[in-house]
C-alpha cells in the first residue's frame, strides 16, 4: 500500500462555516495553551512537559472548558502533537522557538484516524461529513483513489480545503508497461530544464511567473503602503481600503504560486510519461539562495536568488522524483562536488574550470562543442549509467531512489502519534517517562 495526499475544495453554507470558524478558534486556543503550559512549567519548576503528559490532562481540561467536549478527542490530540513537533524541531535546531499563534496564522486542524469524519467520494467531487459540524459539499478530481486514513481541514485565503490521505494499492500506481527512456536533466535560470538522452536534446525555457507579475505586485503593494495600516501599540485599526489592497496583493501572489505549481506538474508528467530513469544534479537550494555578504555584489545576488526561486528548483526536483518513484523507476542525484557536470566534457571526461558567463562548452582536448547546460545534462546521464570517460561511477555516492526499493517511505503527519500511543500501552510503572519517537 502507498499513501497519497489529495486536496479538495470545500463549499460550506453559512451555518456550517460559522461552526468551522468556531472549531478553528478552539484548536488555536488549545495550541496556545499547550505552548504556554510547556514554557511556564519549565521556567517556574524546571519541569519538561512531554506530549503524553499534556494528552493525559485533556479530560481534566475539558471539565473546565466544557466547549471542548464537542470536539473529537483525537483531533485535540493531533493539535497537541503539533505543539510537540514544534518543540522537537526547536530542540534539534531545525526550527525557531515556538510562538503563540493568532487566528490569522492558524490554518486548521487534523483528524488523525477514521473517527470524526466520513468521506463520500470515489475520487471526483463528493461530500465530507464532520462530527458536530455537518455535511459539506467538496469539489476536486484526483487520479488515484483508495481508503481514506487522515483528514486535515485547512483555511487559506478565505477558502476552506480538505487535505485527505488515502492508501492506494501500488499495482494501481504503476503502469502496465514501464517506460524505457533514460535522461539527464540540468536545471537553470534561463533554460529551466535542459534534457538529453545522449542523442536528442530539449531545452524548456523558464516561465518567469514572478517576473511577469512583479510590476502588478509592486504597484498594489505601493498603494497598500499609502493606506492606514494597523498598529496594535497605538491601537490603530486598519482602514477598509488597506484590507482591500492586502487581499489584492495576496491574490496576485497566490496566482503566481498556483501557476508555477501547475507548470511544474505538467513538465514532470511529460518527463515521466516516456522515461523511467532520470539523473539530475544534487542541489542545496537553501544554500544557493542565501543572502550575499556585505559588499559582495548584493544586488546581483538578490536578482539571482529571485530567478532561482521563480523557477522553483526544489519543487521541480521533488515533483519529478515523486512521479518517477510512483511508477517504479529510478531517480539519481549526481554528487556535483565530485563529478562537476558543468566543468566536465561528456565525451572525453576532461575537466576545465569555466566562469558562469561562458554559456557554450568547448573542450580543449577533443574539441566537443555543446550548450553548457546540455553538456552538463549529458555528463550526469553518462556518469549515472557508468559510461562517462575517466570517471568510475559509484552509485553509493549518489542518491538513488526507487519505489521498488525495500526502504519505503511512510507518509502522513500522525506517525509519531501512533508510536507514542504504542509506547504508552507498554508502560510498566508511573515513574517511567515516555518520550515520543522522532523517527
Amino acid at each position: 500500500m502507498a499513501t497519497r495526499r489529495m486536496t479538495f475544495r470545500l463549499y460550506p453554507n453559512k451555518h456550517i462555516e460559522q461552526s468551522l470558524r468556531y472549531h478553528r478558534k478552539l484548536h488555536k486556543d488549545l495550541y496556545n495553551a499547550a505552548v504556554y503550559n510547556r514554557f511556564t512549567q519549565y521556567q517556574k519548576f524546571k519541569h519538561s512537559v512531554s506530549y503524553m503528559e499534556q494528552q493525559n490532562s485533556l479530560p481534566a481540561f475539558k471539565e473546565v472548558w466544557t466547549e471542548y467536549k464537542e470536539i473529537n478527542s483525537q483531533a485535540l490530540q493531533a493539535t497537541l502533537k503539533r505543539v510537540d513537533f514544534a518543540f522537537e524541531r526547536w530542540f534539534k535546531g531545525l526550527g525557531k522557538r515556538p510562538k503563540f499563534k493568532s487566528i490569522r496564522h492558524y490554518s486548521g486542524w487534523t483528524y488523525p484516524a477514521k473517527t470524526g469524519y466520513c468521506v463520500e467520494s470515489s475520487g471526483e467531487n463528493g461530500y465530507l461529513s464532520l462530527s458536530k459540524i455537518g455535511r459539506i459539499q467538496m469539489r476536486g478530481k484526483v487520479k488515484y483513489w483508495g481508503q481514506p486514513t487522515t483528514c486535515t481541514i485547512v483555511y487559506r485565503n478565505g477558502k476552506w480545503y480538505a487535505s485527505i490521505t488515502v492508501d492506494v494499492l501500488e499495482q494501481v500506481l504503476k503502469p502496465e508497461v514501464l517506460p524505457v527512456g533514460a535522461i539527464g536533466i540540468d536545471l537553470g535560470c534561463k533554460s529551466a530544464l535542459s534534457i538529453t538522452d545522449g542523442t536528442n536534446h530539449q531545452q524548456i525555457d523558464a516561465p518567469k511567473f514572478l517576473r511577469n507579475a512583479e510590476h502588478q505586485i509592486k504597484k498594489a503593494s505601493k498603494q497598500k503602503r499609502r493606506k492606514q495600516a494597523p498598529n496594535r501599540t497605538k491601537k490603530i485599526k486598519a482602514s477598509r481600503r488597506w484590507k482591500k489592497l492586502r487581499a489584492k496583493v495576496s491574490k496576485l501572489i497566490r496566482k503566481v504560486a498556483n501557476s508555477r505549481q501547475n507548470w511544474v506538474h505538467q513538465v514532470a508528467a511529460e518527463i515521466v510519461s516516456g522515461n523511467s530513469f532520470v539523473a539530475t544534479e544534487k542541489l542545496e537550494v537553501k544554500n544557493m539562495t542565501s543572502k550575499a555578504k556585505k559588499g559582495k555584489r548584493k544586488k546581483q545576488k538578490a536578482g539571482l536568488n529571485k530567478s532561482i526561486l521563480d523557477v522553483g528548483f526544489g519543487m521541480l526536483k521533488s515533483t519529478i522524483k515523486y512521479k518517477v518513484e510512483q511508477i517504479g523507476g529510478v531517480f539519481v542525484e549526481v554528487p556535483t562536488k565530485k563529478v562537476k557536470p558543468s566543468q566536465t566534457c561528456p565525451k572525453c571526461g576532461y575537466q576545465h574550470k569555466k566562469t558562469l558567463d561562458i554559456r557554450v562548452y568547448e573542450c580543449g582536448v577533443c574539441g566537443y562543442v555543446q550548450d553548457r547546460d546540455v553538456a552538463a545534462a549529458e555528463v550526469m546521464l553518462y556518469w549515472s549509467k557508468g559510461t562517462l570517460p575517466g570517471f568510475g561511477t559509484s552509485l553509493v555516492d549518489a542518491d538513488v531512489l526507487s519505489s521498488t526499493s525495500s526502504t519505503s517511505k511512510k507518509a502522513g503527519s500522525m506517525k509519531q502519534l501512533g508510536c507514542a500511543k504504542r509506547q504508552k500501552s507498554t508502560l510498566t510503572g508511573r515513574d517511567v517517562e515516555t518520550r515520543p519517537s522522532t523517527k
